[in-house]
């Protein structure tokens, strides 16, 4: 498995924590470049970095906000400019990822997305055009709370919806949710949905997850992200890129529709593949990480 050893980028005065692949560098010509989804981080990628590693340099990278990175304030719409302080969005996250491929790898490279860490990759996709050769997204946010999403005949909802909305703006309240949910026990109980085959649940993981969460402003990134109730979806982004993109998903993933990813690969033209792994949920890259990989490397194959 894969720990690499982090290196640190200024980005914007933020210290971005990033990882490179232990083996020697390839030419430049092939690269991959590794996004982890909410409360992860780049180490969530233990089980494939190195191995994906023997065909492309592999990178791997924590999100403003998360891992190692710098964890400024959160700053929602209604809220004046404050220093050390942000709006977390998929604006910002993309520019992030975009403005690292630019500067630090430097060369095309191929995007792989986990959770929401596939909307960014595919915001960021956006951003390079031809310098993104592909994007893999592996059970992708649908992010069903987003306003766009909201159904005018779903009443209780639409009724509801101010009341949410100004519940979780409150940092006490955000924070509260945020300690409950920042512990190992917790974050057992959440992978068990998480991973419904039960595999690779290790210590390991648990810490991958915990450490991150125990740092002075970790908060932060939390409140800004449940705070995005009208902020990008997947969907709006598959025709602003003309790359090839593939979908990989766990079949019991709990939170994100296998039928919507079913969906959007008769939709789309640029989405050529759907790969489902069976019994694999929410982060079959790390549930079920030898199939994954070998999905993945197909696909580098069929578009290199």
């Amino acid at each position: 498995m894969s720990l690499n050893k982090s290196e640190t980028w200024k980005w914007n005065n933020w210290d971005i924590s990033w990882s490179i692949s232990k083996k020697p560098n390839y030419k430049n010509d092939r690269n991959i470049l590794l996004v982890h989804g909410f409360g992860a981080s780049k180490n969530h990628w233990r089980h494939n970095q190195d191995f994906l590693s023997k065909f492309s340099n592999c990178y791997a990278i924590d999100l403003l906000g998360f891992g190692k990175s710098s964890q400024p304030s959160a700053l929602l719409n209604y809220e004046p400019d404050k220093k050390n302080s942000i709006k977390y969005s998929f604006d910002l996250w993309g520019n992030q990822i975009s403005t690292f491929c630019e500067e630090v790898i430097k060369s095309p490279v191929y995007l792989v997305g986990n959770s929401i860490g596939g909307v960014i990759a595919l915001k960021a996709a956006e951003i390079l055009k031809n310098k993104c050769k592909g994007v893999i997204l592996i059970d992708c946010a649908q992010r069903t709370m987003d306003d766009k999403r909201l159904k005018k005949s779903d009443i209780l909802m639409n009724l509801l919806r101010p009341v949410l909305k100004t519940i979780v703006r409150q940092r006490v309240i955000s924070n509260t949710l945020f300690t409950r949910a920042a512990n190992p026990k917790v974050i057992k109980k959440i992978l068990e949905q998480a991973y419904p085959s039960g595999k690779n649940i290790d210590k390991e993981l648990i810490e991958i997850l915990y450490q991150p969460s125990q740092r002075k402003n970790s908060k932060e990134a939390f409140r800004g992200f449940i705070n995005l109730f009208d902020d990008y979806l997947a969907t709006d982004l598959f025709d602003e890129v003309d790359i090839p993109i593939q979908l990989i998903w766990g079949e019991k993933d709990p939170w994100e529709s296998l039928s919507e990813a079913k969906e959007w690969k008769k939709k789309f033209r640029n989405i050529k593949r759907l790969d489902i792994i069976e019994g694999a949920g929410h982060c079959p890259h790390d549930e079920e990480p030898e199939k994954t990989n070998k999905l993945i490397f197909e696909f580098l194959q069929e578009t290199k």
